[in-house]
């Protein structure tokens, strides 16, 4: 960092298992790349090519390779692997993943409806050769999961061999954990929680109030992904306390400049930050 400040969380450092932020690039040019790794690389775990993005996007060799030259690892959005399975291509996504030289994928049924044991199966082939990623929730706002079904399915596909489960929550942030209107479905990922432990879910959180809502709940290690690329400074910021959003969420208020302790703590009038 530039300079010093006291009481700021700590973050884990690159590579990490805790305190992912993954990015979707929906189609950045090799240009924007390289003017993104510039400023956000550092604060970056992984990098999806949003849905079937790399279908259709020129010189996607080249801006495999960039991410790479700055030890970032690429995944190919989950659309792109249902593309393949609804068309029974399986093998040649396997292929393609190996033509790329690909260390992730993304195994997802969003879009289609995949016999769950049959998703398990794809989890475990291809977590011999690759590090999978699985997510849960449907893109369909109008198919509600119950939360016991979030939590077996999360737990069948760890078991399987995913690495890391992800709540979906599309690049718009309104379905499977949050309502149309973007809020959180609290009460869902707090039974979630009751479950499956915090460091292997990564919850897709495009929305600052969203990202800004898990930060509160599980610190600043919290696995957030479908972050825009001109979110990822001001997101690292929000982890570590230094935007408004969760400004004195980190802090010891017994510990700062007596003359913002509450009115009530010092007996006269003063500054209230409270705690949360």
């Amino acid at each position: 960092m530039n300079y010093d400040l006291s009481q700021l969380p700590e973050r884990t450092t690159k590579p990490r298992e805790q305190g992912y932020t993954m990015v979707m690039d929906k189609g950045m040019s090799l240009r924007e790349v390289e003017d993104f790794l510039e400023v956000g690389g550092a604060y970056t775990d992984v990098v999806k090519l949003g849905w079937a993005t790399s279908y259709v996007v020129p010189n996607l060799k080249r801006k495999l390779e960039i991410y790479r030259e700055a030890n970032i690892p690429v995944y190919f959005g989950g659309t792109l692997f249902e593309a393949f399975i609804i068309r029974n291509q399986f093998d040649d996504y396997r292929r393609l993943l190996d033509t790329y030289g690909m260390e992730y994928a993304e195994v997802s049924d969003g879009s289609i409806d995949l016999d769950h044991e049959r998703k398990c199966e794809y989890i475990r082939e291809l977590s011999k050769s690759v590090r999978v990623l699985s997510e849960v929730g449907s893109k369909d706002a109008e198919k509600i999961i119950p939360p016991y079904k979030w939590i077996s399915q999360m737990e069948s596909e760890l078991a399987a061999g995913a690495i890391k489960v992800i709540g979906e929550a599309r690049e718009g942030g309104n379905v499977g954990l949050f309502r149309s209107t973007g809020e959180v479905r609290s009460g869902l990922v707090e039974e979630i929680l009751t479950k499956i432990p915090s460091d292997k879910i990564l919850w897709e959180a495009p929305q600052k109030a969203q990202q800004v809502w898990f930060i509160k709940l599980l610190g600043a290690n919290v696995n957030l992904g479908n972050i825009a690329p001109n979110e990822v400074v001001s997101l690292e910021t929000i982890r570590l306390g230094l935007r408004g959003d969760t400004f004195s969420h980190f802090l010891d208020m017994d510990a700062v400049d007596p003359m913002f302790h509450p009115a009530a703590k010092t007996g006269k009038p003063g500054t209230s930050m409270p705690r949360g």
